[in-house]
């Protein structure tokens, strides 16, 4: 665990400015959506930072952070790699591209995204919500 969170200047200075930018797009449409727990950990191998986004238990999804990068995790189990398949028509062809290429594990499909814009974002909500049903109340 992390003795603190980072600060926005710590961010700022590991991503950078396009890359904090891709960070914040990220997480501002997963919190449109979702109310969940936030967890800041220290990253694994040569990541710096991990930011979870939990529920009940179970990881919706992880964020990553290293120098001028960011990761986007997702799992997907059995049942939720079907549901994939059923919506490959609704992805962009990148992103199922990354989802082909992703490593098969016992406990599931573990797919890593890049990205450096936000051309994914909207992938990315597609496929959160394929795990999981947004939970959060729209404003009308």
């Amino acid at each position: 665990m992390l003795e603190r969170n980072p600060t926005l200047e710590e961010l700022r200075a590991l991503l950078g400015e396009e890359f904090l930018a891709v960070w914040n797009g990220i997480t501002a449409a997963i919190d449109e959506k979702y109310e969940m727990d936030r967890l800041w950990d220290k990253g694994y191998r040569e990541w710096i930072y991990e930011y979870k986004y939990r529920r009940g238990g179970k990881t919706l999804v992880t964020l990553y952070a290293k120098k001028e990068t960011v990761g986007v995790q997702i799992i997907f189990g059995k049942d939720e790699r079907v549901k994939v398949e059923a919506n490959r028509e609704n992805l962009s062809e990148e992103a199922m591209r990354i989802y082909d290429e992703a490593q098969v594990f016992h406990d599931g499909k573990w797919v890593m995204f890049f990205p450096k814009d936000g051309s994914l974002n909207q992938d990315f909500m597609k496929l959160l919500a394929l795990k999981r049903r947004p939970n959060r109340k729209q404003n009308q």
